[in-house]
């Protein structure tokens, strides 16, 4: 089997979302589909790969990379042979998102080769995983942010993760501009959120790297350690590498960093080695499956916990294939009140992450990543293929 070409075909889909505390229903987006062909007529793919889990498309400069330039780069390589392709892409300075979305495509093309959903290639560890909700940020007031913890924990969650505000004034419900945070504010969230919940639920604090100041992050630490909150993720910018080990060692709460960091597992690395963070985190688009399984490895190695960023259907087949050990939990969102993250998209039959009634997502066990998926649907909203000329991509970075 060879590979013949890569496709990507864009096309027009709508999602629920939450911006600056406006829920917008039905709100539409490009989503891309990324197709691996062969010469067997066996194909693989992969749904996103710009911005959060499965949920936006490529952008136009990242689809022609794909098209133009790595269709004919790889055009005649073995798809099996994803450890070698996955060096080649690393190796050529491309887009990590890029990098990414090849490689889970690959993943899906061998599983639905062999019958198998991925999690069973990758070596099998479990059917399910413990669940977080993992709110939008801006969600409101305080009391709001109670309240939707409360509704998740009725829905069956046992674990919340809080994203506070964020560019947005919780005085005065408006858009803020340059102040990122409210520290004040994040810590009344916290405060009433872990009264509505009880102690036995787990909380996580995520404020998106708005911290500016060792003081804030610090400030905000103590008093997530008081509330009994279970890891404080992203608190400031992760270009300030030294500044989260100096934080780590002032805080008992565990440090879950580097969430966005660029450099995928070689940035993680680096952190893991210089003790700058308690659990390592990292997503699919991050260096694919095959990448975040070795970062799964390297925590492993050293006695340390990788947490997932993001949902979707690679993330989930990496969990699949992972002790509780290493990665314990999957984030299930994002979610806020009158979200409507249960159903379906409608270029797919079925959610891939479905909440049982104890709090698990039971792992998808169709072939490749898992996707039941509507051919008609995307046919009929497809877009015009991205006319971008790409940017040469083997230059320095």
């Amino acid at each position: 089997m060879k590979i013949t070409g890569l496709e990507v075909v864009p096309f027009e889909t709508v999602v629920d979302r939450i911006s600056f505390g406006q829920l917008m229903t039905d709100y539409r987006v490009v989503q891309t589909v990324t197709k691996v062909l062969t010469d067997d007529g066996i194909e693989g793919y992969y749904f996103g790969g710009h911005f959060h889990g499965d949920q936006d498309g490529l952008l136009p400069g990242d689809q022609a990379i794909i098209q133009q330039f790595l269709g004919p780069l790889l055009a005649g390589q073995d798809p099996l042979d994803r450890a070698e392709i996955w060096r080649q892409l690393w190796a050529a300075k491309l887009p990590e998102n890029v990098c990414s979305v090849i490689d889970l495509a690959l993943w899906d093309l061998a599983g639905r080769a062999a019958g198998l959903p991925v999690r069973k290639l990758l070596g099998g560890a479990r059917d399910r995983v413990k669940a977080y909700a993992s709110s939008f940020n801006n969600l409101g007031s305080p009391d709001e942010y109670a309240a939707h913890a409360l509704e998740c924990k009725r829905h069956g969650y046992a674990a919340y993760k809080i994203h506070p505000y964020h560019y947005w004034n919780p005085a005065t419900g408006q858009f803020a501009f340059p102040r990122p945070s409210y520290v004040d504010w994040d810590i009344r969230v916290c405060r009433e959120v872990r009264a509505a919940v009880g102690d036995e639920m787990v909380l996580m604090f995520d404020p998106w790297g708005t911290y500016h100041t060792h003081e804030d992050a610090l400030r905000v630490g103590r008093e997530l350690e008081r509330l009994g909150f279970y890891w404080y993720e992203h608190p400031m910018p992760e270009y300030r590498v030294e500044a989260y080990r100096r934080l780590g060692d002032e805080l008992d709460i565990p440090i879950c960093s580097p969430e966005i960091a660029e450099g995928g597992i070689y940035t993680r690395a680096d952190w893991i080695l210089r003790r700058a963070s308690d659990i390592s985190r990292i997503d699919v688009l991050r260096g694919g499956i095959t990448g975040v399984m070795k970062l799964a490895g390297m925590c492993e190695a050293v006695g340390m916990r990788c947490e997932l960023h993001m949902s979707g259907f690679g993330n989930l087949q990496v969990l699949g294939a992972t002790s509780e050990d290493v990665c314990e939990y999957y984030e299930r969102g994002l979610l806020g009140p009158g979200v409507r993250y249960d159903a379906a998209p409608p270029h797919l039959t079925a959610p891939c992450d479905p909440l049982t009634p104890d709090g698990f997502v039971e792992i998808p066990s169709a072939p490749g990543l898992g996707y039941e998926i509507r051919w008609d649907y995307i046919q009929e909203h497809r877009l015009p293929d991205a006319g971008v000329e790409p940017v040469p991509p083997l230059h320095p970075r």
